[in-house]
């Protein structure tokens, strides 16, 4: 089998969840306002695209639906796509989320994406009366349901959660067939869902239980995985000082993993990218100045055939000025020549 298609240009974000860290003296205010200008001055600096984290019922003002932040920043920016890592499927309608989204698109100008998960903290699952076991299908039928409500014929579904007879969708997106999707795999059974629904890939964990797999799955039907985008939450703080900044943002990292910690503590899920004695893709922090982030975010993108690279825009409680300073140093001295790269 040979193909001749190439891999999709590298495409550079940021993500933003908004929370504060306690104890910081940032209030949840003031950190939104402030993720709201960085993502004015990311669009004027060329990144490609923003990504929403959401978690719900948190106490550090974590972005619990995507939807009115996407909104907002489709009005503030002009060029910049707008997507989520991740929005939580099940916990959405998905005929309200099938026109929400579609009028972000119209508002966008055709700037949005999706990246969809099932969620795994229990706490979440728990307030809103649903059981963690009716996720999977939940989030399958509610994949299906947004990909009719998109298309140019009205619903007629019927599974076990949702059932819909001549529902039509109106307006339809501005990207033909809907915004382009993604799904987030932390194990072997998430890597097949992406290759089933024909989704791009949001690949956590050990690279042989979640990328690998995907591939071979999109080869195995005469797919080719160079057409489709590979994307990763891989932060970066490009300094000058790393003893003095990354002290700020290892803190801010710190708290962000104690919150995950407890999630995962109580799932009773299984995930390799939490076990030490796997062989997971690596997510922590590249921290330097800008020849030392291009060296080791090269080698990175081309090990794990990334096409789309994310680092955390304004971590908990850190200084937006400082957050500011890496962003640009990396769009003017960084992100260039790991576009270069690529394409040479």
């Amino acid at each position: 089998m040979s193909f001749t298609s190439s891999k999709p240009k590298l495409r550079i974000g940021l993500a933003y969840d908004f929370r504060t860290r306690p104890g910081s003296g940032v209030s949840v205010t003031d950190s939104y306002a402030a993720g709201l200008e960085q993502i004015r001055l990311a669009d004027q600096l060329g990144f490609d695209h923003v990504w929403f984290s959401e978690h719900r019922f948190l106490k550090d003002g974590h972005l619990p639906g995507f939807v009115p932040a996407a909104g907002v920043v489709a009005g503030a920016t002009k060029n910049i796509r707008i997507g989520t890592d991740i929005a939580l499927l099940p916990f959405y309608d998905p005929l309200r989320l099938a026109e929400d989204v579609a009028v972000l698109d119209q508002f966008s100008g055709g700037r949005i994406e999706l990246g969809i998960g099932m969620g795994y903290a229990p706490h979440e699952f728990k307030a809103i009366g649903m059981p963690v076991k009716n996720r999977v299908s939940h989030t399958e039928e509610g994949i299906e349901i947004l990909r009719q409500a998109w298309s140019d014929t009205p619903i007629n579904f019927k599974g076990k959660r949702y059932s819909y007879t001549d529902v039509d969708v109106h307006p339809k997106p501005i990207q033909p067939g809907g915004p382009p999707l993604w799904i987030a795999a932390m194990s072997h059974a998430g890597a097949m869902r992406a290759a089933r629904f024909d989704t791009h890939i949001l690949p956590q964990g050990n690279r042989r239980d979640v990328l690998d797999p995907w591939k071979s799955e999109l080869l195995a039907s005469g797919r080719d995985p160079n057409m489709y985008r590979v994307g990763i939450l891989k932060s970066f703080l490009v300094t000058y000082d790393k003893e003095r900044d990354w002290a700020l943002v290892k803190e801010a990292e710190r708290y962000r993993m104690s919150v995950y910690a407890k999630f995962f503590a109580a799932t009773e899920d299984s995930y390799t990218a939490l076990d030490k004695d796997s062989d997971p893709i690596p997510q922590n922090w590249v921290v330097g100045d800008p020849e030392e982030v291009t060296i080791a975010l090269q080698h990175f993108i081309t090990e794990h055939s990334i096409t789309d690279l994310t680092g955390w825009g304004l971590p908990p409680g850190v200084p937006p000025e400082l957050a500011a300073s890496s962003i640009e140093l990396f769009a003017s001295h960084v992100a260039p020549r790991l576009k270069a790269h690529e394409t040479s």
